[in-house]
C-alpha cells in the first residue's frame, strides 16, 4: 500500500517481508506476462470478520503462530504502540493519533483488495502484517503485474518475551508458505523505502530477489520478488488452516 487512502506503510525496519523480483524471466522487466487489467488473474487475498482467525499452525521452533484478522478497536492499542515505536519511521503511520490510526485501519477493513492482520504466538500479538492486490495499487502502475502477485507489508512489534534463534527467519518462512499457499498465489511482492537498509538485506537473506527502484507517492522504493517455486525449498511447511471467514 501506498499513501492515503489507503495509506501505504512502507516496509518496517525488521520487515522480512522480504518481499525481490522473480526469476526465469518472471521479473517486473519481462515483457512477457504483462496483460491488460481484464486479463489478469487475480488471487482471493484471504480475509474474514474482525479478529477472526484465518490462519493457525504450529512453526517450529517458535510454537503456535496465528495469524487473525485486524480488529481496529481490540487491536489498537497495540498497532498504536508499535507503529510509533523506535525505529518504525519508514512504517509511515508513527504521526498518526490512535483515532486517525483506528479510522485508517477501519477503512483498510471494509476493502476487497487492502487486508490487515495480527501475526501471534499463541495469544501473544507479534507483527502486523499487510497484504494487496497490486493491480489495484500505486504499486501496480510502476511494473508490470503478472498474475498471481500478492503485495505485502510486515511490521515486526514484538519478539515474543525470549526469541528462539532465528526468530525473523522462521516468522517470515511462515508467512511466506502462507501467502503463497493462498489460492492463485504465485508470487510475492515488497516494495520497502530505498533507505531503509535492514529490510532490503532482510529480503535477500529470505530468498527475494531485488527489482527496479521506483517512485511511489509517498517514498522512493526498492521493489523485490518472491516466486512459488523460488520459495518451495524453504518455506515453512503448510499445516491444514483455518476457513477463511469471508
Amino acid at each position: 500500500m501506498t499513501t492515503a487512502p489507503p495509506p501505504a506503510p512502507a516496509t518496517a525496519p525488521d520487515m522480512t517481508l522480504p518481499t525481490g523480483p522473480a526469476p526465469a524471466g518472471a521479473g517486473p522487466d519481462a515483457a512477457a506476462g504483462t496483460h491488460p487489467d481484464a486479463a489478469v488473474e487475480h488471487v482471493r487475498l484471504f480475509s474474514g470478520a474482525r479478529g477472526a482467525t484465518v490462519d493457525e499452525r504450529v512453526v517450529e521452533p517458535l510454537g503456535l503462530v496465528r495469524t487473525t484478522v485486524l480488529d481496529p478497536v481490540a487491536d489498537l492499542d497495540t498497532i498504536h504502540a508499535w507503529v510509533t515505536q523506535p525505529g518504525t519511521e519508514f512504517w509511515g503511520l508513527g504521526h498518526l493519533t490512535r483515532e486517525e490510526l483506528g479510522a485508517l485501519y477501519a477503512y483498510v477493513d471494509s476493502l476487497e483488495t487492502h487486508h490487515a492482520f495480527v501475526v501471534r504466538l499463541g495469544d501473544e500479538p507479534l507483527a502486523l502484517l499487510q497484504t494487496y492486490d497490486p493491480h489495484h495499487d500505486p504499486v501496480g502502475e510502476c511494473y508490470p503485474v503478472q498474475p498471481g502477485d500478492v503485495g505485502l507489508h510486515l511490521l515486526v512489534g514484538s519478539r515474543g518475551g525470549t526469541p528462539a534463534p532465528g526468530f525473523t527467519a522462521h516468522l517470515v518462512g511462515y508467512l511466506i508458505a502462507l501467502l503463497l499457499g493462498q489460492p492463485g498465489a504465485r508470487r510475492l511482492v515488497v516494495e520497502p523505502d530505498v533507505r531503509n537498509e535492514r529490510a532490503v538485506a532482510r529480503m535477500v537473506r529470505s530468498g527475494f530477489e531485488l527489482g527496479p527502484e521506483i517512485d511511489l507517492p509517498d517514498k522512493r522504493a526498492r521493489l523485490a520478488f518472491l516466486t512459488a517455486d523460488a520459495a518451495a525449498p524453504t518455506a515453512a511447511a503448510p499445516a491444514a488452516p483455518a476457513p477463511a471467514a469471508r
